[in-house]
């Protein structure tokens, strides 16, 4: 004979009977419930760095570790306080033990862009902005205005930057305002060491960053 089934789903078959012997007004309360709990999120905050122009720089020396097996960079208006359209947001890493975020990097990028009266619209690589084993500061944001009502924002993903089996990947993709007109940039790559990275470097190409937030996000281990 055949073992009877005592649940469905995980559920007591008397559990699910006891649903039957609800009347209609009792079953109509669970349409009126409110759930209060917050859906799990992988993300942990676990910095927060506010750009005032002070400071070239906005370094991150602590908190990547082996804790989180990817980190998350969050650029919320970042504001250059340099003129023209030539400002890039940049970064580089150390090593542990290193000094100077001169890591070697090889990256590639490319760009979308379009206007706000509909013309210009294309999607090329940037030759300009990528990197053969280099040791330069990487580009995120190209070309942000100074304009009072312009920036650009985005993320910067690093992954598993505690090994010490593998090569450094990341990806960037990012929003800046061009003008009268949109740009995101992407950018990916590599950094070339095998030693882990606990220290990372944001700086405008050229003056401060005038206003703007990082913030350094850890998502769960796997």
């Amino acid at each position: 004979m055949a073992n009877a089934v005592t649940k469905v789903n995980g559920i007591a078959i008397a559990d699910i009977a006891k649903i039957n012997g609800q009347d209609d007004d009792d079953l109509a309360k669970l349409n009126t419930l409110e759930f209060t709990g917050t859906p799990a999120d992988a993300h942990t905050l676990i910095s927060t760095h506010t750009a005032d122009g002070s400071s070239i720089n906005i370094d991150i020396t602590s908190g990547i570790d082996s804790t989180y097996d990817v980190y998350e960079f969050h650029f919320i208006n970042i504001h250059p306080s340099g003129t023209g359209s030539s400002g890039q947001l940049l970064f580089q890493v150390n090593a542990s033990g290193g000094s100077g975020f001169n890591e070697t990097i090889t990256s590639t990028a490319f760009r979308a862009y379009q206007q706000e009266d509909d013309s210009g619209g294309s999607i090329d690589y940037q030759a300009t902005e990528d990197q053969a084993q280099g040791t330069a500061y990487e580009i995120i944001m190209e070309g942000i205005h100074n304009d009072n009502d312009t920036g650009g924002s985005g993320i910067l993903t690093l992954y598993a930057p505690s090994s010490t089996t593998y090569v450094k990947h990341f990806m960037s993709m990012t929003n800046t305002t061009l003008g009268a007109g949109t740009k995101q940039d992407f950018h990916a790559g590599y950094i070339n060491t095998t030693s882990a990275i606990d220290e990372i470097s944001f700086k405008m190409s050229s003056g401060t960053m005038d206003a703007g937030v990082i913030k350094m996000y850890g998502l769960a281990t796997s």
